[in-house]
């Protein structure tokens, strides 16, 4: 018996009022996904209710079980679509996403996290469907710390999904990581949840590019799927970063999977394996000549092989190199662990400084208002007043927004970042622990 699922997640750019060309683009996105024959569609940065209808009406008849996902002051902006009925749904905000007075970032508003739907699929059974929006912050170059907000978003992401294996549940997980495969978000994601990239499993052949890479290359060989030159919506100039030279853009949408946790009951269940991987949403949308999104999306077609349950080696099979199942929890590396621990630590101290310096403005701006309210009294020239009323104003915004910064916000990040230390030093202890049993 051999059954497949057909696998598809797109970055949809969505932003209302922002994103260019909206209404065109979700239409044909629309219209392109009702023509297709994917089981699961997975779509992040679709923020606008309406926009997200006009989708799940275009595959209703084909897809009936939905779930657009809610969190923050402006939604999640993410959604699945599938062919199996859903019987559980979840969303998990990260405890950190963005600062509240970056308003051009964003983050901070519309609650970036990770949702969930557990589905009944007829032959595996319950399966955890994950999509997720990765901070963008810090990009690829520079300290560690540059990125905290995504490796936290990295580490919490990692749990869930491990968690959910730990269930006895399948889990593919789909979305807009933010992040290159050599990254140390991604090798957070993929070594603490087990899980397997679908693109790395179907193009482990094609070795690293030795030269100058067309555009075309990029997205078919590397699977770019931001920043190339093929989207019309990059910047027109040459990008300064290495990484989009040298492979034409970035891979930052990803599909993972991996299979239950052993338990001594599922040693041998059916296996997942991809057998292809593509980068899809390339074209222009017809009769324009935008793209689709400011990203491409992935696709993957996931078969069940069902001879698994008959093999009675089925545990070292699952471990072999083609598969990479992980069926014994893979662990971060003691280097990886390093590294998170002094980005986060990094981090905090920088969080402390930063709240010393906003909290000394506040107290700055209490006293300037004070002496302007004083002085005020005997000011005799008319014209002064508006002045007055003005920088009362301006000090007033300061001091409340750098109250807020300083101590509000300040405390809230150091808090969730010591959650965050004080989990990977727990988990570091167990490891350390279970190693004498390892040998």
């Amino acid at each position: 018996m051999a059954e497949q699922i057909r696998v598809v997640t797109l970055n949809c750019w969505g932003l209302k009022y922002v994103s260019k060309d909206r209404h065109e683009r979700v239409a044909a996105i629309a219209s392109a996904l009702a023509r297709s024959d994917y089981d699961i569609i997975a779509l992040q940065e679709i923020w606008v209710e309406a926009d997200y209808n006009q989708i799940q009406q275009s595959v209703v008849s084909r897809l009936p079980y939905t779930k657009l996902f809610h969190s923050g002051a402006l939604g999640a902006g993410l959604g699945i679509l599938t062919k199996w009925p859903i019987i559980a749904t979840n969303m998990t905000p990260y405890s950190l996403v963005g600062e509240p007075t970056d308003a051009f970032g964003g983050d901070w508003f519309v609650g970036k996290g990770v949702g969930s739907v557990t589905i009944m699929h007829p032959v595996l059974g319950p399966v955890q469907l994950f999509v997720t929006h990765f901070c963008a912050k810090g990009g690829e170059s520079g300290p560690e710390y540059n990125r905290t907000y995504r490796l936290v978003n990295a580490w919490e992401f990692a749990k869930v999904t491990r968690q959910a294996a730990e269930l006895g549940r399948y889990v593919i997980a789909m979305g807009d990581f933010n992040s290159i495969p050599t990254s140390l978000p991604m090798n957070v994601v993929l070594s603490h949840a087990g899980l397997v990239d679908s693109w790395a499993a179907s193009h482990a052949h094609i070795p690293p590019p030795s030269g100058m890479l067309s555009p075309i290359e990029g997205v078919i060989n590397y699977g770019v799927t931001a920043d190339s030159p093929l989207n019309s919506y990059r910047d027109s100039e040459p990008s300064g970063d290495p990484i989009v030279r040298k492979y034409q853009g970035k891979r930052l949408d990803y599909i993972l999977f991996r299979h239950p946790s052993p338990n001594g009951s599922n040693d041998h269940l059916p296996r997942l394996i991809c057998r292809d991987s593509q980068v899809v949403f390339t074209d222009s949308i017809p009769g324009n000549s935008c793209s689709y999104s400011d990203h491409f999306g992935v696709e993957a077609t996931l078969v069940i092989d069902m001879q698994a349950e008959d093999k009675q080696d089925d545990m070292a099979s699952l471990k072999d190199t083609s598969a990479m199942w992980f069926n014994s929890p893979s662990e971060l590396s003691s280097n990886a662990i390093a590294e998170l621990m002094n980005a986060f630590n990094t981090s905090y101290r920088m969080s402390q400084d930063r709240s010393r310096k906003e909290l000394t403005i506040f107290g700055a701006s209490i006293l300037a208002l004070i002496g302007l309210i004083i002085g005020s009294a005997w000011v005799v020239v008319p014209w002064l007043n508006p002045v007055f009323v003005l920088l009362v104003i301006f000090l007033s915004w300061q001091a409340t927004t750098k109250l807020y910064e300083g101590f509000i916000f300040g405390n809230w990040e150091r808090k969730a970042l010591q959650n965050v230390i004080e989990d990977l030093e727990l988990h570091k202890q167990i490891l350390v622990s279970q190693a004498p049993y390892d040998r």
